[in-house]
């Protein structure tokens, strides 16, 4: 179980720090690699977000930590970092549900797909709050434990981001 929960003032603090430090990386990112960058966004909530929130919530119970992420995130995507980020927009989230249902990963309750990676592997977050990746681009794939919870799994996305610079 993550230790402490998600606190919105965190995330919004990585968000500026990200979208930042993001900026600072797609500079430079066209002479380094001979290509023009992706569309890189950080993006903040909505009304529109917050809706998509609420419904998702009547949906499913969602982990409260990411509640929390989604109050203050709308969506992140980072094209460009390592093979690419993403976290999807609750409405998304919610579509996935319908279609696929919550991910069961042994000794966990069961957990919602929020994101995924350039190659396809999916991250979950399950009731415990620690963040799950998919071993491969599928749905029905084993879940390996990526994270102690969502402010150590964008801890890590800053890490990676840093070490492009």
């Amino acid at each position: 179980m993550a230790d402490e929960r998600l606190e919105a003032e965190w995330v919004r603090g990585w968000c500026e720090q990200t979208d930042a430090a993001v900026t600072e990386l797609m500079r430079s990112f066209e002479a380094r690699h001979g290509f023009p960058p992706g569309r890189s966004v950080v993006g903040l909530a909505t009304p529109a977000s917050h809706k998509a929130t609420d419904a998702l919530v009547e949906l499913t119970p969602i982990p409260s930590d990411l509640t929390t992420m989604y109050w203050v995130i709308d969506e992140v995507s980072l094209p460009d970092v390592d093979s690419g980020y993403f976290v999807h927009p609750a409405s998304t989230v919610a579509s996935h549900f319908r279609e696929y249902g919550a991910i069961e990963i042994e000794g966990e309750e069961p957990a919602l797909v929020f994101a995924s990676d350039g190659g396809g592997h999916l991250f979950a977050l399950a009731g415990s709050g620690r963040v799950w990746r998919s071993a491969t681009a599928s749905w029905l794939a084993q879940f390996d434990l990526a994270a102690a919870g969502l402010q150590e799994f964008f801890e890590g996305l800053t890490q990676r981001i840093s070490q492009q610079r």
